[in-house]
């Protein structure tokens, strides 16, 4: 289980992530209101807070997390911009998680 609880904290993290970028996108580029910046601001310091609560080595779960990311920001692509990724998309998306598997729960000598 602390597999699962790792992937679940690496989505929420990708999560916090994307949505903090996200907000200030849309009033840049989309003309949304700039009120937006402040839940995006919120949601960044999330983002960073939830990278603090993994146990191992930040280098280790910062390069893992890329492969979460990754496969998080397909789904939003999909979800939330309307475009359905690709197979090559897809293909991307599982090595990248494939990569973050090997990194993340791989056996390791203390």
């Amino acid at each position: 289980m602390p597999e699962l609880k790792t992937i679940g904290l690496f989505v929420l993290t990708a999560l916090a992530e994307i949505i903090g970028c996200y907000l200030p996108y849309l009033w840049l580029k989309q003309g949304k209101s700039i009120w937006l910046l402040l839940p995006a601001l919120l949601s960044l310091s999330l983002f960073a807070w939830l990278l603090t609560l993994h146990p191992t080595a930040a280098g280790r779960v910062y390069a893992a997390y890329g492969g979460v990311y990754i496969a998080t920001a397909l789904i939003w692509l999909w979800l939330v911009d309307g475009i359905k990724p690709s197979h090559w998309d897809l293909i991307g998306g599982g090595v990248a998680l494939l990569g973050m598997a090997i990194i993340m729960f791989a056996p390791r000598q203390l």
